[in-house]
């Protein structure tokens, strides 16, 4: 049986939950170079105060203010070593960090990230937003067969290494989008984005998204029994 340990980090800086990440992470990767049967998988949830982050790809120059400009906003810019290009982190958002040995799940990593997509697509739509892909653009997105009015409300970016991934997805909830009008969202200088709050115009029961997301994740990667711990 696939087991999952549950971690709720509620608010959290990113670089300690980044380091809380390398920590599980290192953890799997050294059992599995040992030989040693990964004993359960973690996922680990949470919200991170204003932040943006740039994927090891990423370019700079998507980032459209200046430090003096951040500081001024509260925000801090962290360059990480996840996929993808530049996104923001902030209170309303909830971010799900899976750190998963693929090869016990039986997933590529394009499939896990497929998994990852579908998770949210099915938590979307549970609260009546119908969510998709969009073709050549990880991530989820509303209305993306209609070029000019796609939305993207969910960021995806990884990291794997020996099967083991760290990193993951951010579910724009109740987030203050005003955030997102000093970054081109994921590369993208021409793509909007959104929030469920947004998009259902009202604030949304956070707990009920996160407990909604946590079975649909377990369901799409195949974790069949979930250990819920405390910070």
């Amino acid at each position: 049986m696939k087991h999952v340990l549950i971690r709720d980090l509620q608010l959290i800086d990113y670089k300690e939950a980044w380091q809380e990440q390398e920590r599980l992470f290192d953890e799997l990767s050294q059992s599995k170079m040992r030989g040693a049967a990964v004993e359960h998988n973690h996922l680990l949830l949470c919200e991170h105060p204003h932040v943006y982050t740039l994927g090891q790809r990423g370019a700079a120059s998507n980032l459209l203010v200046s430090n003096a400009v951040l500081n001024a906003m509260g925000a801090d810019f962290v360059k990480t070593n996840r996929g993808g290009d530049i996104t923001y982190h902030g209170p309303g958002q909830l971010v799900a960090y899976p750190i998963c040995d693929l090869e016990q799940l039986g997933l590529g990593l394009r499939a896990y990230i497929e998994a990852l997509e579908q998770a949210v697509i099915d938590t979307l739509g549970q609260h009546g937003i119908a969510a998709g892909r969009l073709l050549g653009a990880t991530g989820v997105w509303l209305d993306p067969e209609r070029p000019g009015h796609e939305r993207k409300i969910c960021a995806i970016g990884v990291r794997a290494s020996r099967h083991i991934t760290m990193h993951g997805l951010a579910l724009n909830v109740n987030t203050d989008m005003r955030y997102f009008a000093h970054i081109n969202p994921c590369g993208f200088a021409c793509k909007q984005v959104t929030s469920m709050q947004q998009e259902l115009n009202g604030q949304v029961d956070m707990d009920a998204v996160k407990g909604d997301l946590v079975r649909n994740l377990c369901h799409r990667l195949g974790l069949a029994e979930q250990i819920v711990e405390a910070r």
